[in-house]
């Protein structure tokens, strides 16, 4: 630890005396927009930012249907930096800001069907097939050596995966973990792999994916429709007729729009849980590194002082957005599998394990 607060002190205090790199900075410190910076970093895009800069994008297809219903697909490339192709472009300002336009005859702007692969979309994609590849990787273990145990790597992936199974699923829904296991299992990897690549600042990672409530209401509506699309008939009648004195079901149904209610709440829970603990997270990671910009422009020996502070903690909380990046995905799976074994009960019977 004492190596590398030293390390961090000399980078700050030669990036203080570099006479060059002070001048820069305190141009990019009346520049800045904190604001707009963190937006940036936040939200999702047509293109991905090269490695190390922001000003190149990896360019990514753009699919959209016109309003004469006529559907262009075209690069990204082609509408950065404020161009426009074939009528389209990226608004500017407006309700729109962000978001391909197209600039009709009249000069105003329509919002066209989008079916663009965005960043976040690009990113959903690479989160997926790290996750299969995990899995693939487990399973064709196994079928070349089923009798020894994995090494390195998938031991570690089958760690995991006997840890979330024997730690969660298999208490919370007995003999019925082997039927809901897989999807829950999933839904833990996915969400762990999505944290992790959005921690990671150059391609393939820095999509906020799970800090876009969008994505976390689709994960929670998945838990949605397991729970109750498999409900138990007996769940069904705690939620419609449940066992309480009559008069709060007749004649004012006050239980049963309590219970119905409450199917609602359990997914918006899961939603704004983690959407706002992977948000909070980055936002604070993306503060505290713009200190360094912002107090550049009050000298040197400010700026060096912010710099290393603003480093050291910025380091910290990515290793602590770590560690909250399985929690996240651990709780999100633990109470996708509550959710289930409520819906799973029989006569108020308990699961058997």
């Amino acid at each position: 630890m004492k190596k590398v607060l030293s390390i961090l002190f000399i980078l700050a205090m030669m990036l203080a005396v570099n006479p060059m790199s002070v001048s820069a900075s305190e141009h990019s410190s009346e520049q800045v927009d904190p604001k707009a910076v963190i937006f940036e970093h936040l939200g999702d895009t047509y293109g991905w930012a090269a490695p190390f800069s922001h000003s190149t994008y990896i360019p990514l297809p753009v699919i959209v249907r016109d309003y004469a219903g006529q559907w262009h697909v075209f690069s990204s490339a082609r509408v950065e930096h404020g161009a426009s192709y074939n009528g389209f472009k990226i608004a500017e300002t407006g309700e729109n800001k962000g978001k391909i336009v197209e600039v009709k005859a009249d000069g105003s702007e329509y919002r066209p069907l989008d079916l663009s692969i965005t960043k976040n979309v690009a990113a959903l994609f690479i989160s997926a097939l790290v996750v299969v590849l995990c899995v693939m990787r487990i399973r064709h273990w196994y079928r070349k050596n089923p009798l020894k145990a994995p090494r390195k790597g998938t031991a570690f992936l089958e760690l995991i995966v006997e840890f979330v199974y024997n730690t969660v699923i298999r208490p919370t829904l007995g003999k019925k973990s082997s039927k809901f296991g897989p999807y829950l299992l999933t839904v833990f990897f996915l969400i762990f792999v999505m944290n992790l690549l959005g921690l990671i600042v150059i391609f393939p990672g820095g999509a906020n994916l799970t800090g876009n409530i969008a994505v976390t209401m689709v994960l929670a509506l998945f838990t949605f429709f397991m729970t109750n699309v498999f409900g138990t008939k007996h769940y069904w009648k705690e939620v419609f007729w449940p066992d309480v004195p009559w008069w709060l079901k007749v004649p004012l149904p006050i239980m049963p729009m309590i219970e119905l209610f409450g199917l609602f709440t359990k997914p918006a829970a899961l939603t704004v849980r983690l959407f706002a603990n992977m948000m909070g997270g980055h936002i604070i990671v993306l503060v505290l590194t713009l200190l360094i910009f912002i107090f550049g422009a009050f000298g040197t020996a400010v700026m060096g002082v912010t710099t290393v502070f603003s480093v050291a903690f910025s380091l910290f909380m990515l290793l602590l957005d770590t560690l909250v990046s399985f929690i996240q995905a651990f709780v999100f799976t633990m109470l996708s599998a509550l959710f289930i074994s409520l819906a799973q009960e029989s006569h108020g019977d308990e699961l058997e394990i």
